[in-house]
């Protein structure tokens, strides 16, 4: 079938970079919430002091600034390491350029952590590795000053305009203290459509080792980034979020897939203009667009045209999220316990090493699969305190441990003795006790949030 001229775009974009040998390289994300020892807001003064004081030890010399001239990104352009402040202040974000041994990456991580964590100490604050900021209903969730950031929540606020019609959540906020634990790897061509297909087949099965986000009157949401994402307007075209819900069988359907995705912003002359989420395809076959943008003081309408280039700023927020570097980013896991925090990195490399494998196992699986309930409708439900007595909880854990090695095979394959990291997971799929579950049950019995805040938070 021939394909479009915004099917091409979309193929060149997607596809063609992953026409090259895949590499063992990994990039790392770790978004930590920030939180006042106090239980008051986060001094957003002492944060801007200890950025600057990181920046001096570590020599991050390519940073950039929000509008009051206070630092939010820092890059060290020798390994390109980054440490930034993800849409807010209370929220610290090290990022990492790539490397193929996830343990350099993870001693990197340890000193900048170390570091980190000792300055903000002295000042009566810490890092800790909660999906969720422990203190949002303290702090003061405002974005960062600048075009972007301000321009994302403009557009989330916006919610209120769709009235009582669609069941959003009200905070549009979330995303100044929800925090995620994110890794890049490579993938070929021939590998995307599989590994697309297995790994959303995996998800639940990570619920139930990886939710960190409680939520909840009694906690009885373990992980709520999910529904944040999926109940706010990022969700309103649900394919731009979540789960895939479709199995693939030709990286043409992956490509018709993105051209169902919506927009809703793009960049004119150095300004960001928001818009009501349109599905590509309406998008690109419309003369002009209606938007707004931020003058410096206030919003103003501006209509423009739109360019095929405009691709570039779709925002997709899939848990596995192909990237026009020719990698798969894999969005779904919570912030992990520090102490545990390169677990869910360890585990996607090494099941990349076993797609097929994981594929034939998960087919096989009749543990939590040819029950009657999708991929979808399966984390949904391992996302909740309350466990369903419609499945064989041990059969469950036993299918979870022999996953467990499939990635240790996998991580042994990539040679660089990242096994380790795997640890961790062995426990929590014996007992099926994710982190999340873990503090759920443990202030039920007696243990406070400051406990696991400072457990969590610990090396």
């Amino acid at each position: 079938m021939e394909r479009s001229v915004l099917e091409e775009a979309i193929y060149n974009r997607y596809i063609v970079p992953t026409r090259r040998k895949r590499t063992h390289l990994a990039g790392l994300e770790f978004e930590l919430p920030i939180v006042n020892e106090k239980n008051e807001p986060v001094n957003f003064e002492v944060i801007y002091q200890v950025t600057d004081r990181f920046i001096d030890t570590f020599s991050f010399l390519n940073v950039s600034r929000d509008d009051n001239e206070h630092i939010y990104l820092a890059v060290d352009d020798k390994t390109g390491d980054g440490l930034s402040y993800d849409c807010s202040y209370n929220t610290l974000e090290f990022s990492f350029g790539k490397e193929e041994d996830m343990n350099v990456l993870y001693k990197r991580f340890c000193q900048y952590y170390t570091y980190i964590q000792k300055e903000l100490r002295k000042e009566g604050h810490m890092l800790t590795g909660i999906g969720i900021n422990p203190r949002y209903a303290v702090n003061q969730n405002v974005p960062v000053v600048s075009e972007r950031y301000r321009m994302l929540f403009h557009h989330l606020s916006s919610y209120k305009k769709y009235g009582n019609s669609i069941p959003f959540h009200s905070y549009p906020n979330f995303g100044l203290f929800s925090c995620a634990s994110q890794i890049q790897l490579d993938v070929e061509e021939e590998q995307v459509v599989p590994m697309l297909n297995t790994f959303t087949k995996l998800e639940p099965f990570k619920a139930l080792i990886l939710a960190n986000s409680l939520w909840g009157e009694n906690a009885e949401i373990l992980c709520s980034r999910d529904n944040f994402w999926r109940n706010s307007l990022h969700g309103l075209n649900r394919h731009n979020v979540d789960m895939y819900n479709v199995v693939f069988d030709t990286t043409d359907e992956i490509v018709r897939y993105i051209k169902s995705m919506s927009l809703y912003c793009v960049e004119r002359e150095g300004k960001y203009i928001n818009f009501p989420p349109v599905l590509l395809s309406k998008y690109f076959s419309s003369d002009r667009i209606k938007g707004e943008y931020f003058d410096g003081n206030r919003y103003r309408e501006i209509t423009f045209h739109p360019k095929i280039s405009d691709l570039q700023y779709l925002r997709s927020f899939k848990f596995e999220d192909l990237t026009f570097r020719g990698t798969v980013e894999f969005r779904s896991v919570c912030e992990q316990p520090v102490g545990e925090i390169m677990a869910s990195g360890a585990l996607h490399a090494g099941l990349m090493e076993n797609i097929r494998e994981l594929s034939e196992f998960l087919e096989k699986d009749t543990s939590i699969y040819h029950n009657g309930y999708n991929a979808s409708e399966l984390r949904r439900m391992f996302n909740r305190r309350r466990k369903a007595d419609i499945f064989d909880w041990k059969k469950v854990s036993t299918q979870l441990l022999s996953i467990l090695e499939l990635v240790e095979s996998g991580l042994k394959k990539r040679g660089y003795g990242e096994e380790h990291f795997l640890r961790p997971l062995y426990g929590r799929a014996e007992k099926l006790l994710s982190p999340g579950r873990q503090m759920a049950e443990g202030m039920e019995n007696g243990k406070t949030l400051e406990d696991y805040i400072e457990e969590y938070g610990g090396m």
